[in-house]
């Protein structure tokens, strides 16, 4: 790898590009004369020129993070304010909700005061021998 780096540090530089010497010549002129076009053409290239616009501007995982956080936040939002905010009243209108989300959480997260022994287990029956 040592070897390749100094030999390309030996070579000359390569010149600029060049337009004129340019061995792929494009196809059409760019941007082409509008007015020598006709409408249904114009329409055309707008089209074209709009979609790849979009697809250069187009951020997919930004626009999903951006969509993340917001679903994130309202939920959040939301679920803090029926569960919890202090609303300064008693009778608010999500208490029937409070009351069944404390009492899934106490039950879930608590222990539980009642404790039932296990049933005994039975002995084996001995088979009767008949003599």
């Amino acid at each position: 790898m040592l070897q390749t780096l100094i030999r390309r540090s030996s070579e000359a530089p390569r010149p600029g590009f060049n337009f004129e010497t340019n061995p792929y010549k494009a196809k059409r002129i760019w941007p082409p004369d509008f007015s020598k076009l006709s409408p249904k053409h114009q329409f055309r290239l707008e089209r074209r020129y709009r979609r790849r616009a979009k697809l250069a501007w187009a951020r997919p995982r930004w626009t999903k993070a951006v969509k993340l956080a917001q679903w994130g936040s309202g939920i959040f939002v939301l679920t803090y304010g029926v569960l919890f905010m202090d609303w300064g009243r008693e009778d608010t209108p999500f208490r029937s909700i409070r009351d069944w989300y404390k009492g899934v959480a106490d039950s879930i997260w608590s222990h539980s005061q009642h404790f039932e022994p296990p049933p005994p287990s039975r002995q084996p029956q001995q088979p009767h021998s008949s003599n």
